[in-house]
């Protein structure tokens, strides 16, 4: 990777703290592919090559379906994802685009019919991280290594 400014070095502190919110969101209850199709999907959106290209590959050593990686722009016009996911997407999105759309008490009310209030956290959390990696991976200049 041929980053802009090696971050780690030089504000190791502040790579610190992204790293002690990373190791909750990978202990957390959410599905480990769920979490997967989570980051791809807010990575395509944001225009995250490296990390688009980092989930991806994650998804696909967790045996998470081409057809699924490959509808995830789509998801909302496929069968092929659970009513669960769909909400989990949703609220994706929705964070991800949040001065556009919000969270509105429907889109809340919708993912509490899947998600506990714990699970909930967790996904807000899950989507928070990948905007956080998503927003320093461009800012550095990091690419998607070309194979």
């Amino acid at each position: 990777m041929d980053n802009r400014i090696n971050y780690f070095k030089v504000a190791p502190d502040a790579l610190e703290t992204i790293m002690e919110s990373e190791k909750y969101v990978r202990k957390t209850s959410i599905d480990k592919k769920l979490k997967e199709l989570i980051k791809i999907r807010v990575s395509q959106i944001n225009g995250c090559s490296y990390c688009l290209n980092m989930h991806t590959k994650a998804a696909e050593k967790l045996k998470v379906s081409t057809e699924k990686m490959n509808r995830l722009d789509n998801w909302k016009e496929t069968e092929i994802f659970t009513e669960e996911e769909k909400a989990a997407f949703e609220l994706a999105e929705h964070m991800t685009l949040i001065s556009e759309n919000g969270v509105s008490n429907r889109l809340y009310e919708q993912v509490r019919q899947y998600y506990n209030e714990k699970e909930y956290v967790e996904l807000v959390m899950v989507i928070i991280q990948i905007n956080t990696w998503n927003r320093l991976s461009i800012a550095m200049g990091n690419h998607a290594e070309v194979q």
